[in-house]
């Protein structure tokens, strides 16, 4: 099995798969997208990123590879800068990343972040659509199932994310996704992916930068929550070695317009997260407040991954404790820098 620079994969391919692809991502300057433009720039792709946000790094080691990454700062929504990006770069996969999924700023505006993630979702479809032999990988959420009555959820469970305008978003564009397939033949995939957590992710309203922001300060975390919400988590490097694996798969045209989820195979609840962090970072006096204020979330979400790994050949190289111990060693980095 070879070793990647950010973890192992099943099914690793050699570093020649990628070597001079033209990808683009978009989201590309976010918490996930920085880790994907990394991993490609590692493999030899030449990348744009195409994020409404600035670039931004992942600090050492990572800044020299990100430096060969193009940023381009815009909305993936524009149609001409897409036509532009698509037509100068010659781009061959598309992975798109771009989407509005903060809780709190999705609840706010429920209309932007429709039409962010729907909308976004159709222009990049649409644009691969007018060239000829792109793949599109799809990155998708558990929360495209929404509430079901059954756990966990495999793929072909149905899409019920009417209770919350961010599953609604993720529902729709999966629709969107397999209809351009079936309908235009155009090579794409989803990715369904578990909550991602890792360094990188400067979202501290989520629950693991959250927790350990507010624990190395010596203070606790409070929870949206009542702490029994159970979910799945998938360390960043894994969920970047899914969607590689996707892209990779993708080419023989076997899996097109099929999804596939992408999780850890262990559910926890929201204070068995909080409470490993605790004990690594020895903060175990720091105990939670609990606000349990949270709105319209499914209480239970968790995914059988067994597709991916029978299909794809993917299985998740982090644990809990690895992916932990490794995203509170970046934090505490990020932390002497500011």
């Amino acid at each position: 099995m070879e070793k990647l620079a950010i973890g192992t994969r099943m099914n690793a391919t050699t570093n020649k798969f990628w070597k001079n692809k033209q990808v683009l991502v978009t989201g590309g300057a976010g918490f996930v997208g920085s880790w994907l433009n990394y991993e490609l720039a590692v493999q030899g792709a030449g990348v744009v990123s195409l994020d409404l946000k600035p670039k931004r790094f992942l600090g050492e080691p990572y800044d020299n590879l990100l430096k060969k990454v193009l940023y381009v700062q815009g909305d993936v929504r524009d149609t001409k800068l897409l036509q532009t990006l698509f037509t100068t770069h010659k781009i061959d996969t598309v992975f798109h990343l771009a989407a509005s999924a903060l809780v709190g700023e999705v609840l706010a505006d429920p209309a932007e972040a429709l039409d962010t993630n729907i909308m976004g979702t159709v222009r990049v479809l649409e644009e691969a659509r007018k060239h000829h032999g792109v793949h599109v990988i799809v990155a998708s959420s558990d929360k495209a199932y929404g509430p079901q009555k059954t756990l966990p959820y495999t793929e072909d469970f149905s899409l019920n994310g009417e209770y919350h305008p961010y599953d609604c978003s993720k529902s729709c564009a999966d629709q969107i996704t397999r209809m351009y397939a079936q309908v235009y033949k155009l090579s794409t995939t989803l990715a369904r992916c578990g909550n991602i957590y890792g360094g990188g992710d400067l979202h501290f309203s989520r629950l693991i930068p959250g927790t350990i922001q507010t624990m190395l300060q010596g203070k606790p975390i409070e929870l949206r929550s009542d702490g029994s919400y159970l979910r799945d988590y998938i360390y960043v490097q894994d969920a970047v070695s899914a969607y590689l694996c996707l892209a990779e798969n993708l080419t023989n045209g076997k899996i097109t317009g099929e999804a596939f989820n992408f999780g850890n195979n262990n559910p926890l609840r929201v204070l068995e997260v909080v409470n490993a962090i605790s004990k690594l970072m020895d903060k175990q006096d720091l105990k939670p407040i609990i606000l349990n204020n949270a709105k319209n979330e499914i209480l239970n979400q968790y995914l059988d991954s067994s597709k991916s790994n029978r299909v794809l050949g993917w299985k998740p190289q982090y644990g809990i404790e690895d992916g932990l111990k490794e995203t509170i060693s970046w934090y505490k980095r990020y932390s002497q820098t500011i």
